[in-house]
């Protein structure tokens, strides 16, 4: 067990930042001779010396600037237990999991995730990035809270979110830019097609375009961006994810015959069997609420 208390710590601590045993006594609405007995009753214990006195100021020696990174910490951690606690007492879920299709534009889920850590600072939450099926899988295994998926599984209720308009590109170089005329579906079976491959174990779902006689499937979609960029192929992408490509030219839009833009509709859906505490619920107003506003990422 710990020889040192907690307070012992923080007197120690306050010293430090006000600099004198006199102003940390009033820091901490303590009496004078308490602080001075907790900050000796530690170097007792531990056989140190915390401060050297210059006049009526305390300045740290050697050995107390590394102890008080430690006892900053310290103190810190037994701060977030009690605030833990008090959040599990108010009914506040202590983890959130979230499944979040590879089509939802990433600087948005991250900008939504920012501002709810900093509401719920106390909430550990898990993401998994999934593409297709495997946001239903998450799902119905109960492995999730919360999803953002293309297509809501049997037995749930999903909340339509928004629509992900899709256009086919690849970089200016690609040969299907040289052609000088629209692009076909001949032209396309001619040329590799780049997928993101489906999560799901299952993968259950066939992708929306299978008449190319050439793939390259990778497991991420900033592989397939990076992929189109160096010009190994074509595919229809989501234009929030590629915004910043398109504007500086890298990837182009195909002049497809037809079929040259789609669009995906991502539903909102959350998982029965779990309790919707204040922290869900605030999560999910955050994710709605900054759709309507959305405008190009910083």
């Amino acid at each position: 067990m710990s020889r040192i208390s907690l307070d012992q710590w923080q007197a120690f601590i306050a010293v430090n930042d006000a600099g004198s045993y006199a102003r940390a006594a009033e820091k901490l609405h303590k009496s004078q001779s308490s602080i001075t007995y907790a900050v000796q009753k530690i170097e007792d214990l531990l056989d140190v010396k915390l401060f050297e006195m210059d006049g009526r100021r305390a300045r740290l020696t050697e050995t107390g600037s590394v102890l008080l990174l430690r006892a900053r910490s310290l103190v810190d951690e037994a701060e977030r237990v009690e605030s833990a606690a008090a959040s599990l007492a108010a009914g506040r879920e202590p983890e959130i999991r979230i499944a979040v299709d590879a089509l939802f534009p990433t600087w948005l889920l991250l900008e939504c995730l920012q501002q709810f850590t900093a509401e719920y600072p106390d909430v550990r939450l898990e993401l998994y990035e999934s593409v297709l099926d495997g946001t239903n899988e998450l799902l119905l295994q109960g492995e999730v809270q919360l999803a953002i998926t293309s297509l809501v599984p049997p037995g749930f209720l999903g909340d339509l979110l928004m629509d992900v308009p899709r256009v086919a590109v690849a970089a200016p170089d690609h040969p299907l830019h040289r052609l000088d005329r629209p692009v076909t579906p001949e032209d396309l079976r001619c040329h590799r097609h780049i997928l993101v491959r489906d999560s799901g174990s299952q993968r259950s779902r066939n992708p929306a375009w299978e008449g190319s006689h050439q793939r390259l499937v990778v497991s991420h979609k900033a592989t397939s961006i990076r992929a189109l960029c160096m010009g190994l192929g074509y595919a229809w992408v989501a234009c929030d994810i590629v915004r910043n490509e398109l504007d500086e030219g890298v990837l182009q839009p195909l002049p497809l015959q037809e079929g040259a833009e789609r669009a995906s509709a991502l539903y909102l859906v959350h998982a029965g069997g779990f309790i919707k505490g204040p922290g869900l619920t605030r999560l999910e107003a955050i994710i709605r609420d900054a759709l309507p506003a959305r405008d190009t990422p910083p």
